[in-house]
């Protein structure tokens, strides 16, 4: 194998993840890769009551690549992460929900910085898999655009992220992992990078509940990150996440304004236009040249990309 060519090992958590778990498995073993290569994929199933463990196997029997390491109960996602880090045979560690599935190309556009030895963490932009015609779904991809505007400033990775194995285990009282990873990195001097052309798809919750119940127990965790560890994520400044929100709201306000007077200016060249043809008899076969039309004035570079 080449020099240049950066291995990783690929770690899955996975709680009861029957319809999902068979998908992310083909997903992570058929990406696109150049200077990337997957050497192993680990996937620890913690107190799984349903059919996960038996189809990592049966996905473990046509690639030696994938062992599974199986809690026989639920201890939390950190505990399986410090089962995955055990494991681990490469310097270079990417670890994936069970409950996403990566673009075919997100692991190589994920990693591929690393090669920089100044970077120690790289996170994938997040893209909610619901529609976003329900409000709660609307929610979710709102929520995620802002993230990754947040994310464009300050990184707050998740979901999909790949690291230097800078440490054994997380603290067992750590809940928000990717944080934790976060500050550990960034205390040993190297970067956290936000690798926004890797995409990953989430399902967001479809239920206001469920919506309350997930940022609920993130803000706390967060909070926990903060007192204990000094470590505060890109979140919790709030000055940038309310900028952030009003520059949605004043584009909202700009787009909501701009339909207005558009729809005036319509009906105002209607009413003309009925003028022209009911009054006086105009059909304009030979019509007024619009001047300002004839130029096409464009970053051709800008719009064919």
């Amino acid at each position: 194998m080449p020099d240049n060519i950066i291995r990783c090992s690929v770690g899955i958590t996975a709680h009861n993840e029957e319809q999902n778990i068979g998908q992310v498995l083909a997903a992570i073993r058929e990406q696109e890769l150049i200077r990337v290569h997957i050497s192993e994929i680990i996937v620890v199933a913690s107190g799984c009551t349903d059919r996960t463990v038996e189809i990592v196997r049966e996905a473990a029997k046509t690639d030696p690549r994938i062992s599974l390491h199986v809690q026989e109960k639920r201890e939390g996602k950190t505990s399986a992460i410090n089962v995955f880090l055990r494991h681990a045979r490469e310097d270079i560690c990417v670890l994936e929900s069970a409950d996403t599935l990566p673009r075919p190309d997100s692991i190589e556009k994920l990693v591929r910085p690393l090669s920089d030895p100044r970077i120690g963490m790289t996170g994938a932009q997040k893209v909610a898999a619901n529609t976003s015609e329900h409000i709660i779904g609307y929610f979710s991809h709102l929520r995620l655009k802002l993230e990754h505007e947040l994310c464009m400033e300050i990184p707050r990775l998740g979901e999909l992220i790949a690291f230097r194995k800078v440490l054994d285990a997380i603290p067992p009282d750590v809940s928000m992992d990717e944080a934790f990873l976060e500050a550990i990195v960034i205390r040993r001097g190297l970067e956290v990078r936000y690798a926004a052309d890797a995409i990953v798809f989430s399902m967001g919750p479809t239920t206001m509940s469920d919506l309350i119940r997930q940022r609920r127990r993130n803000h706390a965790g967060h909070l926990h990150l903060r007192h204990k560890y000094g470590y505060r994520v890109s979140s919790l400044h709030t000055g940038r996440v309310l900028r952030l929100a009003l520059e949605e709201v004043w584009g909202a306000v700009r787009l909501l304004g701009g339909l207005c007077l558009l729809a005036s200016i319509e009906f105002y060249a209607r009413i003309l236009g009925n003028w022209d043809y009911y009054f006086r008899g105009r059909k304009h076969e030979i019509w007024e040249i619009a001047t300002t039309t004839k130029k096409v004035d464009a970053d051709l570079k800008r719009l064919s990309g």
